[in-house]
């Protein structure tokens, strides 16, 4: 009892010194421009808002001369016409086609021909007979191959490529819609020319050959079990509310059946400067930015926005079942209606999430289900949105169980809950842990961005949401048992995830779209401007790791530290250089000792020690590595090395949890056998390697069984006397290096021998899974020539020009110009380690019947390297401005030294690509392709169902087989 007393008064102290008031107050910079400051804030956000309304977040963050911005505008799918769901997000796509300056050759040509096709959608729309349908679909079709002429596909991208940005993407929700990029600081000004244009008017151009696009990431929607229970489960918990009668991807009839006189009203009404905000955070002046933002938009106007009806739901007051089936494992969901976010009833709803499962393991659920494996997996969490929000529970049962019996050990859960079967220091742990998750948050540009467009989607301020921790620090143990049993009662949903054929699937037919001309070479006069206009310099900065990294001596290891300049997180890491090619034991030693505690500790007991201390623990090898790391409180990781070291030395064989734990490990790989993702991984895995690889090579069932678990607790005290080096990310290394200390014992154990696995070529063979889908995956997989440092800049480029990215040749060909998928690119990935081989990865993922003509247009694609001089010149300079601007640190410093070791280095290897982008030409990246990429050969693994597929187009494309999910897994 002493001891609990003793740490409840150290976690309620840590919170209680912690807990800060903030509040917003309102300065006038000297330009005269306004804007709200808050007070105690770390991060120094400052937010302006705008005549027009536009509300600007800015705020500081120096890790590299770069700015994330996000452009979030508070609508989405919920704001759907009823007739036209699905239309936020098409909106979404269509804001990267351009505008009346953006992607046009000719816009006095261009403009009646998109005023032409919009009358006929309108028609179309409206046609209720079939053949007709199809008539008008043909001369929309022979309208925009005319359109497409004066088109100039993909002109955004290329302007914004132009400028070295990356991750430029954009995505739909309930109720927002957000574009995304992430600048270097120094094309501030440009970024803001070009999104001015974007923002300004809504051109429509390319319009069916991006429809079919979004059709195809329908498509994808429908093969995605995830997502099938989601649509159920929203469905029934918010029976009128858009939140379940609208899909962000839409319904089939209205994608097939569009209007763009509704799209451009949906643009007009929602798309104005007093409904959406400019968040940018980064490397930037407050001052200069803020009239920069203020010039290119503060002249767009103000306007009201449409009167929205408020839509209140019944409380719900009855149990609500629903079935979705699919080929993948059966799983069963409970999901209760909660409120909105930043509510008394929304907070309460989090903590009972983290009290069943948390970060910690250390949960209600974590403990009677998870660690006592009781079923494969069980989580918790609560979901709030801005207006309602759910309350979930997952679990996937074991082959014993039927989905009754899931259920009956979930609501045993919350009914320990509702009697307050719980520990007191849970909460203030889970509020620790909240402050500690934040912390990691809002020290990245991108991660404090990201929680700024959160605030503004959800109509909050800054300091209301600075203050939610403060209002989670008020809740007690006896709020959450009232909260229980007030909420908790026969008034949920149930969703059943059974195993079966999904009946409910859409399979449509090929629309036959002709392709578009893309006039790759063409520029408008509006892109011409850009690439003309000169932007100050950044210089690149590469890393010198013997300064960047500080090294001692702990005993007999090596130990090295890199400081944290940003908060109070330590990261602590023993690495280990060997893995599970020379150990295949080793992943499933780490993997037991989860569930087993010391002679004088619980597996329970010690998880909530780790969770105390605010410190999380894991366990990871890969094939060449074991890596065991603790993060979290600096203050705390004295005891959290200590009770680590503890755990290994000690850790208490018991027979009958290994058992368990086989049993659970063969159960997890039945359900893997049964899912779509990871069949894919597999098949992909088997057409590079074949069947002798380290993904098959696994413990069989008879292995796994005489294994005793003396074997595995011995494997885990033996790492101590093995070879490994110590890596350190916090601010005290000296104090470090002394508590450290007694972990540290002797060496005494070397590594074992590696096992070295084929890399066989690859010679044309085409292997096929059968899996019940609307869509068709295909990969093919070379081999190429072993690693050669000094090819690094040219397959930089080659993937910006050709392979991957929105303004990529592959990209703009298949699905820009011929609509053949959703998602389609091709891949060089150099080796991470000497004397072992590149390879070329392709990637289609399309409807069934339209596989062939994607094959097809990919084999034209890569026939001969294309020839775009304009093209290949946009991506050498984006290659060349995102290292300028790119920085390291962190702990990825260290963690880059040690992948360049790998490559027979130790210094930053982007300095040489850097150099060889800067010479590079297109004869020399044309003379790259045609001697080292041009030869090889394609191995391909396709999975479909079979019956939907043009089985003799697949014996064309080499020596077919059809290999079974024994095959490729291994087991």
């Amino acid at each position: 009892m002493k001891k609990i007393i003793t740490t409840l008064t150290f976690i309620g102290a840590l919170t209680m010194s912690n807990a800060q008031q903030f509040e917003t107050t309102k300065i006038t910079d000297k330009s005269g421009y306004q804007y709200e400051t808050v007070t105690n804030d770390k991060t120094g956000v400052r937010v302006y808002t705008l005549k027009n309304g536009l509300k600007v977040f800015l705020a500081k963050n120096d890790d590299a001369p770069k700015i994330q911005t996000y452009i979030p505008v508070r609508t989405g799918s919920n704001n759907d016409p009823a007739d036209n769901t699905g239309l936020a997000h098409y909106l979404e796509h269509m804001m990267f086609k351009g505008t009346s300056k953006i992607g046009t050759a000719n816009w006095a040509k261009e403009k009646p021909l998109l005023e032409e096709i919009s009358r006929l959608y309108e028609q179309h729309k409206a046609e209720q007979d079939p053949e007709k349908k199809k008539a008008l679909y043909k001369k929309i079709d022979e309208v925009s191959q005319e359109a497409s002429k004066y088109a100039i596909a993909n002109e955004y991208d290329k302007a914004i490529s132009s400028l070295g940005a990356s991750g430029t993407n954009a995505h739909t929700w309930l109720d927002e819609t957000v574009y995304k990029n992430n600048i270097p600081n120094n094309e501030l000004e440009k970024w803001l020319k070009v999104e001015k244009e974007r923002f300004s008017e809504l051109t429509l151009r390319l319009f069916h050959t991006e429809l079919e696009a979004v059709y195809e990431e329908f498509n994808r929607a429908q093969d995605n079990d995830s997502r099938l229970v989601n649509y159920e489960l929203m469905d029934a918990l918010f029976p009128k509310h858009p939140n379940g009668q609208q899909t962000t991807i839409g319904k089939s009839e209205h994608l097939k059946n569009p209007s763009m006189v509704a799209i451009h009203k949906y643009f007009d009404e929602y798309y104005v400067p007093n409904n959406y905000a400019m968040v940018l955070v980064g490397d930037l002046d407050f001052d200069k930015t803020i009239k920069l933002v203020d010039q290119y938009f503060g002249d767009f106007k103000y306007k009201e926005l449409p009167k929205k009806e408020v839509i209140t739901e019944e409380p719900m007051t009855e149990i609500v079942e629903r079935t979705v089936k699919s080929p993948s494992t059966e799983r069963l969901q409970l999901a209760w209606r909660t409120d909105s976010y930043g509510t008394e009833n929304a907070r309460l709803a989090e903590i009972v999430g983290n009290i069943l499962t948390n970060s910690g393991d250390s949960g209600l659920m974590d403990t009677n289900i998870n660690q006592t494996q009781k079923a494969l997996r069980a989580v918790a969490y609560e979901s709030a949105f801005k207006n309602y929000g759910s309350f979930s529970m997952i679990i996937v049962p074991k082959n014993d169980q039927t989905l009754d019996d899931a259920k009956k050990l979930l609501l045993e859960q919350i009914d320990l809950v509702k009697k307050g079967e719980f520990q007191e220091w849970l909460i203030p742990a889970i509020i620790n842990d909240m402050k500690i998750q934040r912390m990691k948050t809002l020290e990245t540009a991108d991660g404090l961005a990201t929680s700024l467009y959160g605030t503004y989607i959800n109509g909050r301020t800054w300091e209301q949401e600075l203050n939610e921790i403060n209002e989670y620090e008020k809740i007690t143990k006896a709020d959450v048992v009232k909260f229980a049993n007030d909420f908790f009662k026969d008034n949920y949903v149930v969703i059943k995830k059974e195993k079966g054929v999904n009946d409910k699937l859409v399979r449509v037919e090929n629309p036959g779209i002709t392709p578009i001309k893309l006039n790759r070479e063409e520029q408008s006069p509006f892109l011409k401007s850009i690439l003309a206009e000169k932007s100050s310099d950044i210089k690149p900065e590469f890393v010198d790791f013997s300064k960047a990294i500080k090294t001692d001596k702990i005993g007999d290891k090596k130990a090295s530290f890199v400081k944290n300049k940003y908060n109070d997180i330590a990261e602590v890491y023993f690495i280990f250089p060997f893995g599970s090619d020379h150990d295949k034991h080793l992943g499933l030693a780490t993997e037991v000792l989860q569930y087993l505690g010391t002679d004088t500790m619980s597996d329970e007991e010690l998880k909530k020690e780790f969770y105390k201390l605010g410190i999380s623990n894991n366990f990871r090898t890969s094939q060449d590595q074991l890596r065991i790391s603790l993060s979290g409180l600096e203050e705390n990781m004295p005891k959290a090395i200590a009770l680590l070291k503890n755990w290994m030395q000690n850790a208490k064989p018991d027979q009958a949890i290994y058992e368990k734990n086989v049993n659970t490990i063969l159960e997890s790989r039945e359900v893997a056998k049964k899912d779509k993702g990871r069949i894919m991984a597999a098949l992909s895995n088997y057409a590079k390697y074949g069947k002798e690889s380290r993904f098959t090579d696994v413990l069989s069932k008879k292995e796994l069984e005489s294994i005793n678990s003396v074997e595995m607790t011995d494997k885990i005290k033996n790492l101590l006397k093995m070879p490994y080096e110590i890596f350190f990310y916090g601010q005290d290394f000296k104090a470090f290096t002394q508590y450290a200390k007694p972990f540290v014992e002797k060496e005494t154990l070397k590594v074992p021998a590696k096992k070295i696995y084929p890399e066989p070529a690859t010679e044309g063979k085409v292997n096929f899974t059968n899996y019940d889908m609307v869509q068709t995956e295909m990969s093919r997989i070379a081999k190429g020539p072993n690693v050669n440092l000094r090819n690094f800049g040219k397959i930089n480029v080659f993937n910006e020009y050709f392979g991957r990215g929105l303004s990529s040749i592959v990209f703009q060909e298949i699905r820009e110009s011929k609509s053949l998928a959703y998602s389609a690119y091709v891949s060089y990935a150099a080796n991470g380690e000497l004397n072992h081989p590149d390879y070329v990865t392709t990637y289609i993922g399309t409807q069934a019947n339209k596989l062939p003509q994607a094959v097809n247009a990919m084999d034209e694609l890569m026939a001969d390297l294309p020839q775009i001089p304009a093209q290949f010149d946009n991506a050498k300079n984006a290659a060349l401005k995102q290292i300028s601007a790119g920085r390291v640190n962190r702990t990825n410093i260290y963690f880059n030294l040690l992948n360049l070791r790998k490559l027979g280095i130790d210094y930053d290897l982007r300095k040489d690509i850097y150099e060889e982008i800067q010479k590079l030409t297109l004869a020399d990246l044309t003379d790259f392709y045609n001697s080292k990429m041009k030869p090889m050969k394609y191995n391909t693994a396709i999975i479909g169902k079979k019956e939907n597929l043009d089985m003799a187009a697949l014996n064309k494309m080499g020596e077919f087989q059809e290999v079974s999910l024994e095959e490729i897994f291994g087991y």
